[in-house]
């Protein structure tokens, strides 16, 4: 395997695609097995795609694109101006707002990322924002997406390691919403010492908050209904997904009024453009996961890392130390992808619930989109606010450092993760 690890880095530098990186340095570990037929990793990339459980992964963005198409992000953006305006920095609070509200909807923290740099971006800099303080409020609170309800990063963590879609589902809230907090509450900060004024001058009246809170009530319903479908046996999380385009479809030509036929269309272009980048990464990823497991590179890892300690927050701590370093030079997809098989056994044997690992795992490997080199979300905020990277180091390094106290007090404070999955599914 160690020839394959050199083959797919050496691939990464060169600039190739991750899914051919994998799929090629896949294929040269079965090269090396002459026990193993070389029909096998053609049969594990379409076995991969037979997955039922991954169904959900391409319905769950389809469903994004299309709430997208019926104006909730609109209405989310309203709701959270008329609830932040009083605020100090309020374009930057309605961000925080908008970003907690729409991760049930955009699933992917580079699409929430880009969406909002280019639809907030011009007014926070029109506000007199500077662009790295812009640029850091929107890549952080772009990580909050990956916790709600659907997130793909949660879908694929359940598929590989074999856990609750509905229980990520339900864990991820509570350290959502603790993001939106602290990020917040950073903002605040921040702007206090840069002189930003609120909005508004005073706090929206509860009449219009509460009109405005109607209007978009079907973009917070979303995550409440997945949920409480999959607690209650009603659909899995396959049919969660094609549930939740059915659901979108209704918003969209019944309540909003915003569907039409060539909007379908034009969603669908969209829609399978994501799904074939997502799917293409995670079939050509088969045959490398299958190297790992032949070659038993988890139980080695499990014995290395329990040599240096068997006390389950210090080999907690070492695996955030590796998943935030393995994070700077990589995609989070793909590291779930290549990590969470080797990564399980691990969490099993210092007795760490899997679903609060689950989230651990996500939530770090997910600041590493803000990381260089390969941080997607900061080059994409970088860009379009044109700061530079000590710009947006010097501007949000509080907000990082609000995310990361998050994943300590989850570490620390597994019932943060578990109390809402034990309530809403019962204890396992």
């Amino acid at each position: 395997m160690t020839l394959v690890a050199i083959l797919f880095c050496l691939f990464m530098l060169m600039g190739m695609p991750v899914p051919f990186a994998f799929g090629i340095s896949g294929v040269a570990f079965f090269l090396q097995q002459p026990t193993l037929p070389l029909t096998m990793p053609v049969q594990q990339v379409l076995s991969q795609t037979q997955n039922f459980l991954l169904l959900a992964i391409p319905l769950f963005i389809f469903a994004g694109n299309l709430l997208n198409a019926t104006g909730i992000t609109e209405r989310v953006m309203k709701l959270a101006s008329v609830l932040t305006g009083h605020m100090r920095a309020g374009m930057a609070q309605s961000n925080m707002v908008i970003a907690a509200s729409l991760g049930g909807i955009t699933s992917s923290a580079i699409g929430d990322a880009a969406m909002l740099s280019r639809v907030l971006g011009p007014g926070m800099i029109k506000k007199g924002y500077s662009g790295g303080f812009s640029a850091s409020v929107i890549g952080c609170s772009a990580l909050i997406t990956t916790m709600i309800p659907p997130g793909i990063g949660l879908v694929l963590y359940g598929s590989i390691a074999e856990v609750s879609i509905g229980r990520l589902f339900a864990a991820g809230m509570i350290p959502g919403i603790l993001m939106t907090i602290f990020l917040m509450a950073a903002v605040g900060f921040r702007a206090r010492q840069k002189g930003y004024l609120p909005e508004r001058e005073k706090r929206a009246p509860f009449k219009e908050i509460a009109k405005t809170f109607l209007d978009c009530i079907w973009a917070f319903l979303f995550p409440v209904i997945l949920i409480a479908g999959l607690r209650f046996g009603m659909f899995t999380p396959s049919e969660a997904g094609a549930f939740a385009c059915v659901y979108a479809v209704v918003v969209g030509a019944i309540f909003y009024k915003r569907f039409s036929w060539h909007g379908m269309v034009l969603t669908l272009e969209r829609a399978v453009v994501d799904i074939g980048m997502v799917m293409l990464l995670i079939a050509l990823s088969a045959p490398f996961s299958y190297g790992i497991v032949w070659d038993q590179i988890p139980q080695k890892m499990a014995a290395f890392v329990l040599g240096i300690s068997d006390i389950s927050w210090v080999v907690m701590l070492i695996i955030i130390g590796f998943l935030l370093f393995a994070g700077t030079a990589m995609d989070s997809t793909v590291l779930i992808l290549m990590l969470t098989s080797i990564l399980i056994p691990i969490a099993e044997q210092v007795n760490v619930d899997l679903v609060h690992f689950g989230i651990i795992m996500v939530l770090t490997l997910t600041v590493g989109l803000l990381s260089p080199p390969e941080g997607a979300v900061l080059y994409i905020v970088c860009t379009i606010f044109k700061c530079s990277l000590w710009d947006f180091v010097k501007e949000g390094w509080l907000f990082m450092l609000s995310v990361v106290m998050v994943v300590v007090l989850v570490i620390f404070w597994p019932d943060l993760a578990l109390w809402l999955p034990n309530l809403t599914f019962g204890i396992e």
